[in-house]
C-alpha cells in the first residue's frame, strides 16, 4: 500500500515542485468579476468555460485546465464546493473530486490552494478538522487495489501540499492543520489496510494468516498485545460458537484477542468485535453460486477492527480497547456442523442450528464473551451479518441495533463526523422471539421478515447487560462500483467511524 506524503506552508503557488494547482470555488466565487485564484489568464478562461455552462461549481465538480507555460504545473484544477454549507463531507468531497482530476492526469504532486474560509475554521468543524477531512479525500480516493494481474494501474499522486491562500498564517492554525493531517493520514492509512485485507482472495486469507497478519501488523505497537487463541485453546475455553462454524474446513478458527492499554486510570474498556469469516460458502446450507465469490469480504468486519487498532497503535490516545476477531471459513464437508444440531456456546447458553449459513452471529456470540471475559464495559460489534440489512437500506447505510440509546447516539455522531451513514434497527421484543427454540435456550435464525434486527437481537442476547452496540456492514463493506471516496470492492467502512468513537471518550 503506498502511501501520500502531506505537507503544509506557505510556498509559491507556482512552485516548480508541484505538476497540479487545485483551487477550490463556488457559485458565488464565480460571480466575482475581479478575483484571482490561480492566474489571471487561466481564471479567465474558468470564467469562460462557466459563461457556457461547462462549470458549475458544485460540488463533487472538477475542470482541468492545461496552464500552457504560464505557471510551472502543467494543469490547473477548479473543483466545486459550497462553502455556505461547509461540512466535513464537502470538504471531503472537494477533496475527493480533484485527487480523481488529478488521477486522471497521471500527476505526481499536487498542491492544494485553501480557501480563506476553510483555512479559519468554520462554524460545523476545527481548522484541525478541516485538515483531516482534505488529508482523508485524497488518500481514500487515491487508493488503488491490489491484483493478481502483471501488470496493475500504478498511483500517481505521491504528494500533496496544502497552501493557504491567507496572506498570513498563525502558529496555533498551523499546528493545528498539522495535528489535523496526521490524524487524517493515519485514519486514512487504516482504512486503505483494511480495504487491502477485505479484497484478499480467500485462499491467501484463512484464519491462521489472519491471525499472522494481525500479530505482524499490530504486535510491535507500544501499550498493544495481540493474543491469539488456536483451536485447541477455543475448544478448552468452550467456544462451541466458533468451533462450529470452523470444524467443516481444513483450516481450523482461531481466536484474535488485541489489548489495547491507553489509560490506567480508567477502568472503562471499550470492547470491539469483528466478524472475521475469511469465506463463506454458506456451509450445508449453501448459498447460491453467483456472487459467491465476493464472500472474501465476509470477514469485512474484522479488517474494520484491526484497522481502528492499528490507529490506537499510530495515535496512542487514553482509551482502554480489547479487541476480537473470531475467524473461521464456513465450508460443507462431512465435518461441516448441520441443521438440527445443538451446540453450546462459550457462556454456556445452547443455541440450535437452523441454518448454517446464519454462522457470523455464533462466532461473534463467542467473541462478545471472550470481550467481556477479559473486562470489557461497554461493546460495539461490526459485522457482514445479513442481506436482510441490504433490502432495507441497500448499500447506502450500516444497520445498527443496540440496548443503549446513549451508546447508540454516541456511534450516530461518531458516524457523522466520519460521514459514515448509519440507520438504527428496532429493537422490539417480539424480533427476540423469533429466536425462541423448542430444542435449546436458541436457534440461531428466526423469520426472513425483520430478519437484521433478529439476527442483531442474537448476538445482543450475549453483552450480559453491557452497553452494546451492533453494526451490519453487510450492505456497506462491498460495492459494485466506486462511489466518493470509496472504491469498487472492499471499502473499509466503519473504521473511521469507530475511530472517532474512540478517540472521543
Amino acid at each position: 500500500m503506498a502511501t501520500i506524503q502531506f505537507t503544509y506552508g506557505v510556498q509559491d503557488r507556482g512552485a516548480a515542485d508541484y505538476d497540479v494547482i487545485v483551487a477550490f470555488l463556488d457559485r458565488e466565487d464565480l460571480q466575482q468579476a475581479d478575483a484571482e485564484w490561480v492566474h489571471p489568464q487561466l481564471d479567465a478562461a474558468l470564467r469562460a468555460h462557466a459563461a457556457k455552462g461547462l462549470f458549475k461549481a458544485d460540488a463533487k465538480e472538477a475542470l482541468a485546465l492545461p496552464t500552457l507555460g504560464l505557471l510551472p504545473a502543467s494543469h490547473v484544477i477548479y473543483a466545486g464546493i459550497t462553502h455556505k454549507n461547509d461540512t466535513l463531507g464537502s470538504l471531503r468531497d472537494a477533496a475527493s473530486s480533484a485527487a480523481k482530476a488529478a488521477g486522471k492526469l497521471k500527476a505526481t504532486a499536487v498542491q492544494q490552494l485553501i480557501p480563506a474560509a476553510v483555512s479559519a475554521g468554520a462554524s460545523t468543524y476545527t481548522i484541525a478538522q478541516a485538515a483531516q477531512a482534505l488529508t482523508e479525500g485524497y488518500a481514500l480516493t487515491l487508493y488503488k487495489r491490489k491484483a493478481a494481474k502483471k501488470e496493475q494501474a500504478a498511483q500517481t499522486v505521491r504528494a500533496v501540499s496544502f497552501v493557504p491562500t491567507l496572506a498570513a498564517v498563525g502558529d496555533e492554525a498551523a499546528s493545528q492543520w498539522e495535528a489535523g493531517m496526521e490524524r487524517g493520514r493515519a485514519f486514512a492509512e487504516a482504512v486503505n489496510y483494511a480495504r487491502d485485507l477485505t479484497n484478499m482472495p480467500g485462499n491467501k486469507l484463512y484464519p491462521e494468516l489472519l491471525a499472522m497478519e494481525a500479530e505482524d501488523t499490530l504486535g510491535h505497537y507500544e501499550d498493544m498485545e495481540v493474543e491469539v487463541l488456536d483451536e485447541f485453546t477455543a475448544a478448552e475455553q468452550g467456544m462451541g460458537g466458533l468451533m462450529a462454524v470452523g470444524q467443516g474446513s481444513a483450516h481450523p478458527p482461531r481466536m484474535i484477542v488485541i489489548h489495547y492499554r491507553g489509560d490506567e486510570e480508567n477502568d472503562t474498556v471499550w470492547g470491539l468485535v469483528g466478524k472475521g469469516i475469511t469465506f463463506d460458502t454458506g456451509g450445508i446450507s449453501l448459498k447460491r453460486a453467483p456472487g459467491m465469490e465476493e464472500m472474501i469480504s465476509d470477514m469485512g468486519g474484522a479488517a474494520a477492527v484491526l484497522g481502528v487498532m492499528r490507529i490506537l497503535g499510530e495515535l496512542k490516545p487514553k482509551v482502554n480497547v480489547v479487541a476480537v476477531v473470531p475467524s473461521a471459513e464456513n465450508m460443507p464437508s462431512d465435518r461441516a456442523f448441520k441443521p438440527g444440531d445443538v451446540i453450546t456456546m462459550m457462556n454456556g447458553t445452547t443455541v440450535e442450528i437452523t441454518n448454517t449459513d446464519a454462522e457470523g452471529r455464533l462466532v461473534l456470540a463467542d467473541g462478545v464473551t471472550t470481550a467481556i471475559r477479559r473486562g470489557a464495559t461497554k461493546l460495539v460489534d461490526v459485522a457482514t451479518l445479513t442481506g436482510a440489512v441490504l433490502v432495507a437500506l441497500g448499500d447506502v447505510a450500516t444497520g445498527a441495533i443496540g440496548n443503549d440509546d446513549q451508546l447508540m447516539q454516541d456511534v450516530i455522531l461518531a458516524s457523522k463526523h466520519a460521514d459514515e451513514r448509519i440507520w438504527p434497527m428496532p429493537n422490539y421484543p417480539e424480533f427476540r422471539k423469533q429466536l425462541d427454540s423448542d430444542q435449546a435456550d436458541m436457534r440461531n435464525k428466526g423469520s426472513q421478515y425483520g430478519a437484521a434486527s433478529i439476527a442483531g437481537l442474537f448476538i445482543g442476547a450475549f453483552a450480559e447487560e453491557r452497553p452494546w452496540v451492533h453494526l451490519d456492514i453487510a450492505g456497506t463493506a462491498w460495492l459494485e462500483r466506486e462511489r466518493r471516496w470509496e472504491p469498487k470492492g472492499g471499502t473499509g467502512v466503519m473504521v473511521r467511524t469507530l475511530a472517532e468513537l474512540l478517540l472521543r471518550g
